[in-house]
């Protein structure tokens, strides 16, 4: 379903990030409109995760401006950004191994709690109310995923597609506007990676969520995105929808090398 509007929710101006002189990204633009799923593709040391570092607040700009809602969120941290609707997953999973299914969940989930940890501390019962309320929101969450079965087992106890799922349930209990999808189908088989693009579809629609996907997975890009942007060497060098992007020159070329 097509819920974009004319609304410019996220907008980066001439954004460069360099490391030791080498420009990782240089002049980076982008205006995203609310409800679009797009995406980045390029080949590997192209710039995408630079540029999913520098959304989420890891990293900051050596140069250019990055807007949300028009705020100036270019110099925020990575929990301020989190806080005002911008959730990630990474390309390599960053669970909390030492916790349950759920508590990761929980984890995210607290974040927008207005109980402070004074208050909690203070009240045994506001401790208990907080604490069923995000077990039940939790598990609510974890079903949508087929999770819900395995909530109380740790973490890393779930098969390597579980714990992707996983990690994108602990993105949406942010409960974000836009969402960073970092290679979600890493390392998975063919029917994973159809269900996974079920799910992205669903949530799209469910939550209402604005996407940006980073991905290897071609056909997925094609089926998925209503836009795409090319990046080599850290310069965006095409863009358009995927009948656009599949044809043109550069992009054949980027991946696939001169012909002739």
């Amino acid at each position: 379903m097509d819920v974009t509007n004319n609304d410019p929710l996220l907008k980066l101006k001439d954004v460069s990030k360099s490391f030791h002189g080498l420009h990782a990204v240089k002049n980076y633009n982008l205006t995203l409109r609310t409800g679009e799923i797009l995406g980045i593709i390029g080949p590997n040391g192209a710039g995408k995760s630079t540029v999913f570092n520098l959304l989420s607040g890891h990293i900051r700009p050596t140069s250019g401006t990055i807007f949300f809602k028009d705020r100036d969120i270019t110099h925020a941290s990575p929990d301020q950004i989190a806080r005002i609707g911008i959730g990630r997953t990474f390309q390599n999973i960053r669970l909390f191994q030492s916790m349950t299914v759920i508590d990761n969940v929980k984890c995210s989930e607290q974040l927008h709690e207005p109980e402070g940890l004074f208050s909690v501390m203070m009240s045994l019962s506001a401790f208990l109310k907080t604490e069923h309320k995000l077990s039940i929101t939790s598990l609510e969450a974890l079903s949508l995923f087929k999770l819900e079965d395995r909530a109380y087992l740790p973490a890393t106890s779930l098969p390597y597609g579980d714990q992707r799922r996983l990690e994108i349930v602990r993105a949406l209990a942010l409960q974000p506007q836009i969402l960073l999808l970092d290679e979600p189908t890493a390392g998975m088989n063919p029917k994973e990676t159809t269900e996974v693009l079920d799910l992205i579809l669903r949530i799209h629609d469910d939550y209402h969520l604005t996407i940006i996907i980073v991905e290897h997975n071609m056909s997925l890009i094609m089926k998925l995105c209503t836009r795409i942007q090319v990046l080599n060497y850290g310069v965006t060098i095409a863009e358009g929808d995927p009948e656009k992007i599949r044809n043109d020159p550069r992009v054949i070329e980027s991946y696939l090398g001169k012909t002739g």
